[in-house]
């Protein structure tokens, strides 16, 4: 399968696209550390099956635009970005297909565009409904004096300090720390707050089993370019997404939906989110990926795409 590679510019951002196939349209959102490249071994299956499927670098990764207002990268402005995206490729009607922050960014497509979106499905972090309180707030209330990385991540400049200073050691340490290879999972309640990400998160000195050389080398080669700032905005917009939603309290997702997770994922289980999901996600069905982590397409591809293109057949009305 060819994949092409082209620029567009969406709501004045210039966004790298990777596409292929014909059919019904298929975005797929990739998350932190990532990029349109975490997709890899889906967009040729989907595509073979009658799809057409882009799969894109959000903004502040690879070949798109890095926006430098902070704020830009709410989950409204990004879900208007992937709704824009269809409009400028010629659909109306379209599926998203979402994968860590990019799970949000789907279900926020879904939920604000409900005559647009077809489907969706998100894998690793389930939609919960909007929280009664803003996020940090709860992270501070549940972990108290305890490191929490999306807590350390939220003044600008400090991790970006720390993990760019050895690009190679985060990217294998947090990669590896969330996948199913690691025995002792990632637990960080016994590292204070004061810590930094990479003396809670060991590096392993290897590449986990599904991640070769090459791929690890073509990621590096991408937040060489740019840097993590962009990526890290994503999590510095967890309370402003949260206060520019309120007219999303208590909406449901009712679209048919998947939601995808790996056995041996933490994230999925934090809170109460899996079970608000069955509240606000109507038509939800539930998968559990067998011996695997937090990367869902990448560690298990196979699984991944057989569960992706058994729910597309069951719900795509061609």
């Amino acid at each position: 399968m060819n994949i092409q590679h082209r620029n567009l510019c969406i709501n004045e951002l210039n966004l790298h696209i990777a596409e292929a196939g014909e059919g019904p349209l298929i975005i797929l959102i990739h998350g932190f550390p990532e990029s349109w490249y975490s997709w890899r071994h889906q967009i040729a299956v989907l595509a073979d099956a009658g799809y057409k499927v882009i799969a894109l670098d959000m903004p502040g990764y690879g070949e798109s635009d890095a926006p430098a207002d902070m704020h830009r990268y709410n989950q409204i402005a990004l879900s208007d970005d992937i709704t824009s995206l269809a409009t400028e490729l010629g659909y109306e009607h379209f599926i998203v297909i979402g994968h860590d922050w990019g799970a949000p960014t789907a279900w926020h497509t879904a939920l604000r565009f409900p005559n647009r979106v077809d489907a969706v499905v998100g894998m690793s972090v389930p939609y919960g409904g909007r929280p009664p309180q803003p996020p940090t707030q709860g992270f501070r209330h549940l972990f108290k004096e305890a490191f929490f990385y999306m807590l350390y991540f939220q003044e600008p400049g400090i991790a970006e300090a720390e993990l760019e200073a050895d690009l190679p050691r985060f990217l294998r340490a947090f990669l590896f720390s969330c996948c199913g290879e690691n025995p002792s999972g990632f637990d960080s309640s016994e590292f204070p707050s004061t810590a930094k990400l990479l003396e809670v998160m060991k590096d392993p000195r290897r590449l986990p089993k599904w991640l070769e050389t090459d791929e690890f080398s073509y990621y590096l080669r991408q937040f060489e370019k740019k840097g993590l700032r962009g990526p890290l905005n994503y999590y510095r917009n967890l309370d402003y997404t949260w206060q520019l939603s309120e007219e999303l309290t208590d909406v449901c997702i009712e679209q048919p939906a998947l939601f995808l997770a790996g056995d041996n994922d933490p994230i999925p289980l934090f809170g109460r989110e899996m079970e608000r999901m069955l509240r606000y996600v109507t038509q939800v069905e539930s998968v559990i990926v067998p011996d695997c982590g937090h990367w869902t397409q990448q560690e298990q591809p196979d699984f991944v795409n057989n569960a992706l293109l058994s729910f597309l057949r069951r719900v795509v009305v061609r």
